[in-house]
């Protein structure tokens, strides 16, 4: 009997919807660990990942800690940081990233400013870096897919920047677009997603404090998998509401089409934000894992962290909860 090879190896894409689950593809490639290693090397980091943690320590970022947004609970792993992550551009799974992002190329780099605005701009990224003073931000990030981190963000409010460029009357929206060069990006290569990555927010959301502008992390400049050399950190709203490798800023009068609501409208609304009351129709938000808080460690963290109870906004709805008073948070999801 002939067995077709799967679509990856005879070069196919592979569509958003037969993405494995998480928690599916994580379970087995732990228990294939385990039978080939043993117990106790399966717990190990994939010897590309430590690699990629021991020989990606970046430039250091200097900043002043603002403790007006920190959360106080124990801060995720630098290893954890920066070897479990989502950043399709470089591969589905979550050790892709810190395996292949080194041909991204953080410097020279542009972002571009432009529409509904008084002053469109192309910032080089050192003047970018100097608008406003750095500040470090202790976040949590949620992701959709049920797991989260507590993580030092450097960077600054995007309301710094806004204010500068001076936007229009009309400017509702603003729309990250980001870096989307297949030379530099393997995942590109595949239509996983409409490529280049859009994400979008409100303008009274772009505005709020919280909105961070981000350049590193830990006292570094930002790792190549973790969105180098600029991304967005919206902290109330789930991770890939905050874009990565950002090349372009725009100021528009109508929301977005943003990448993950093109490709399941029905599974990732334009707003996002965290609300553990609303179901992604795979699996349920009311609990997450938080990434190092099983003994260990690595990519296999999600599956074996004790499991807590998810936070309304990620826990910011006492700072962003009236931006939202009066709108159905089930239907605007």
């Amino acid at each position: 009997m002939l067995i077709p090879s799967p679509k990856w190896l005879r070069g196919e894409d592979i569509a958003t919807s037969e993405i494995t689950p998480r928690h599916l593809f994580e379970s087995r490639r732990r228990l294939l660990a385990m039978a080939g290693a043993g117990a106790a090397g399966s717990m190990l980091t994939p010897w590309f990942a430590r690699q990629a943690f021991a020989q990606g320590k970046g430039t250091k970022l200097p900043a002043t800690p603002n403790n007006s947004y920190v959360v106080t609970e124990k801060r995720t792993p630098y290893e954890d940081v920066t070897t479990y992550n989502n950043f399709y551009e470089f591969g589905t799974d979550k050790s892709d990233p810190a395996r292949y992002a080194g041909t991204l190329r953080p410097r020279p780099w542009q972002v571009s400013v432009e529409g509904l605005v008084k002053q469109p701009k192309v910032y080089d990224l050192d003047e970018l870096m100097k608008l406003a003073p750095m500040e470090e931000r202790v976040y949590r990030l949620r992701c959709v897919e049920g797991w989260s981190m507590v993580i030092p963000w450097i960077g600054y409010s995007l309301a710094e920047l806004i204010r500068r460029v001076e936007p229009q009357p009309g400017a509702k929206f603003i729309q990250f677009i980001t870096l989307a060069d297949k030379k530099q990006m393997p995942g590109v290569s595949r239509s996983v997603l409409d490529w280049p990555y859009s994400e979008g927010l409100r303008m009274d959301e772009a505005m709020h404090p919280l909105a961070l502008l981000t350049f590193g992390l830990y006292g570094e400049v930002l790792p190549n998998q973790n969105g180098a050399p600029v991304r967005m950190v919206v902290p109330w709203k789930y991770g890939f509401k905050s874009a990565k490798s950002i090349v372009k800023i725009r100021f528009v009068d109508k929301q977005p089409p943003t990448s993950w609501n093109l490709a399941a409208a029905n599974e990732y609304g334009f707003y996002s934000n965290v609300n553990p009351d609303v179901d992604h129709p795979r699996w349920s938000q009311a609990t997450e894992r938080r990434i190092g808080e099983d003994k260990g460690g690595g990519g296999f963290s999600a599956l074996f962290a004790p499991k807590r109870k998810t936070l309304p906004f990620n826990g910011y709805g006492q700072q962003v909860a009236s931006l939202y008073q009066g709108m159905d948070l089930k239907k605007f999801f």
